[in-house]
Parts: structure tokens; sequence; C-alpha cells
């Protein structure tokens, strides 16, 4: 535009020089102008072109701007991003550590508690014991009080029965004592009277201690009578179930096989029966080697003493086991003792008359005193066991 305006200004220049003064043709002049013109308008169009582009290119730079904009902006809060999850990165590996720490922590606490819980449940097992033990205990002592609340019950009663007796002696007393008095009605001495009372009563509490021991001893007695017969008829069905019609030379050289196989297989039990039999046998061999016994009320009183030793708490057991005679070798005769109150059996002489008893018989005696040497023993220790649970 500021061209085209030069253009035309010095058109009009040159008009007005026209009109003063002769010039050349005005075609010479305006085709070099018009060229010029042309040449002009040209590089306008160029500029102008030139000038799109560079608007073109600013739109394009302007919208490159906005977008590394926004990209420096998301790098930017990506960079916040980082830095806030490096922050907490490394907050996390603090709380890490510190999570490790009271793990550690944690685990000594767990095996500390590990530890008190294994004594715990120790404790509390030793707590059951107790407990199951206390039970066992308050239940004695539950026992124990009963007893005692009964005893005081019968004291109450033998006490209102002794009130009963003193205000009946007294009553007598005084009766008696009026009875007593003499012509200057003076009432004789009622001590004396009393402490002859007290004297006989106590005589009479004896006499009823006594007659109360014989009854006891007479159930006893009667207990062992029966035990005694029971016995018996065991060993007389045994002896009848015996084989009697064995000849005396078949019964001696099993009698002397018995002996010594007895002697040499059973030497510790023989010892250990032999002096606790307590003159129940007396076991004889002969020149010829037969075993004997005397006869059936010999046996009878034999086996009636070796029973009461065994009934006595085994008091004897250890005079009877020290004193008995070997087999000496010029007559073979065994002659185990009793104890204080059989004495020594003596060996009768009378062979003829004796019954002859085969070794299986004595064989059975033996197996029946160990037996009942077990019973005895297993009898005083259950009384030893309920004294101690006593105590």
């Amino acid at each position: 535009m500021a061209a085209q305006f030069a253009a035309e200004a010095t058109l009009r220049r040159v008009h007005a020089a026209q009109k003063d003064d002769e010039m050349p043709p005005i075609e010479a002049i305006i085709t070099p102008l018009e060229a010029e013109l042309k040449l002009t308008r040209m590089e306008v169009a160029k500029l102008q072109e030139d000038n799109r582009a560079l608007d073109r290119l600013t739109k394009s730079k302007e919208a490159a701007l906005l977008e590394a904009e926004r990209t420096v902006q998301i790098a930017l809060a990506k960079a916040s991003l980082v830095d806030d999850l490096q922050n907490k990165n490394q907050e996390l590996g603090k709380q890490i550590e510190i999570c490790q720490e009271e793990n550690r922590i944690l685990d000594k606490m767990h095996r500390q508690k590990v530890s008190e819980v294994e004594k715990l449940t120790q404790t509390v097992r030793e707590l059951e014991e107790a407990v199951l033990a206390g039970g066992a205990a308050a239940n004695a002592v539950r026992d124990y009080q009963r007893k005692v609340q009964e005893i005081n019950e019968e004291k109450r009663v033998l006490d209102r029965e002794l009130a009963r007796a003193k205000v009946s002696a007294n009553r007598v007393a005084v009766v008696v004592a009026n009875d007593w008095k003499d012509a200057n009605d003076k009432v004789m001495p009622v001590k004396q009277w009393l402490e002859e009372r007290k004297f006989y009563q106590g005589e009479m509490q004896q006499l009823k201690d006594k007659l109360a021991i014989a009854d006891r001893a007479a159930k006893a007695e009667a207990q062992l009578k029966e035990k005694y017969q029971l016995r018996f008829k065991v060993l007389e069905e045994r002896l009848k179930g015996c084989p009697n019609s064995l000849n005396r030379s078949s019964s001696q050289g099993r009698s002397m096989t018995n002996g010594n196989s007895r002697r040499q297989s059973h030497g510790g039990s023989e010892n250990l029966s032999r002096p606790s039999l307590n003159g129940l046998l007396s076991r004889k061999v002969n020149l010829s080697g037969s075993p004997r016994i005397t006869s059936a009320g010999s046996l009878f009183n034999q086996t009636k003493n070796f029973s009461s030793s065994f009934d006595s708490d085994g008091t004897n057991e250890k005079e009877s086991a020290a004193v008995y005679d070997k087999e000496t070798p010029n007559n073979g005769v065994i002659n185990p003792c009793e104890n204080g109150h059989a004495g020594i059996i003596k060996e009768k002489s009378k062979s003829e008359t004796e019954d002859s008893v085969s070794g299986v018989l004595y064989d059975m005696l033996q197996k029946e005193v160990i037996i009942l040497q077990k019973a005895c023993h297993e009898k005083n220790q259950s009384l030893k066991d309920k004294d101690d649970a006593i105590e």
C-alpha cells in the first residue's frame, strides 16, 4: 500500500512537471514505473505469502509452545509426584525399619509369653493335681467332721445321761444319808459312800471291758474255726483224690526223686517255706527214704498251728525262720521246728501205723503254704496302707 501511494505521488509530480516543462513521453516514464509496480506487487504478494507462512509458523509454534507447556506441566507434576513418592518411600522405609524392630520385640515377647504359658500350664496341672488331692482331703475332712458331729451328739447324749445319773445319785445319796442318821441327827459322811460307789463303778466298767474283749475273742475264734474247717475240708478232698493203691516201693522211689528234685530246683523256696510252716508237717524219711506223716489228728493240729501263725500278723515269722534242722547224712530226717507255742515235733518210731503220703500231696501242701504266705503279706501291706492313709 505504501508503494502504491508512492507511485501515485510520483505520477502526480510527473503530470505537474509535464504541464510546466516539456518532458519526455509519459509512456516512457510509465512503463518502467509499471514494471516497478508489478515487481513491487509481486514482492508484496510474496511478502503477504511470507506473512501468511509466518502466521502459520507462529500459530504452529504457539501450538507447539502450548503443547510444550502442557508437557512441561505434566513433567513438573510427574516430578512432584516422583518427589512425593520418594518421600513416601523414605517414610515407608523408616516405618519398615520401625516395624521390623517392633517385630523383633514382639518375637521376644512371644517367646517369653510361650515360656510363661508353658510354666502356667505346668502350674495348672500341679494345681489340678493339688485340687484333686484337696478334694480327697476335703472328702476325708468332711467324713471326719461328720464323725466328729456324731461323736459330739453321742457326747451330748452321754452328758445328759450322766447328768441324770448324777441327779439320781444325789437323790440316792440324800436318801441313804437320811437313813444313816444317828440319835443326834448327824448325817453320816456321804463322801465315803460316793468314793466306794465310784470304785465299784470302775470295777464294773473293767468287767464290762473284759467281757467285751472276751466276746471279740470268741467271735475271732469262731471265725478262725470256720476258716480251719474250710481248709481241712479242702485238704480232706485233696487227700481223697490222691491215689491210695500205690505200692510202697513206687512211693519210696517217687519220694526220693521228688525230694532230690525239690532240694536241687527249689532250694531257695524250700528254705523260705520250711521256717514258715510253724509245725505244719514233720517230714520223716527212713533209711529207705519213704516220706510219712503221723496221722489225721496230728495233721489237723499242725495245720491249726500253721493257720494261727499266719493269722497273728507274722510276728513269729522271724523266730521260726531262724530255727530249723538241716538234713543229716546218717538217717536223712528233717525236723522243722515250731515257734514258742508249739514246741519241737518228736519223731515217731511206729512206721507201720503211719499213712504213707506221696510227693504230690507234699507239693500241694507246700503250694498252699506259699499262697497263704502271699495272702498274709498282702493283708499286712493293706493294713499298713490303711494306717498310712489314716495318719
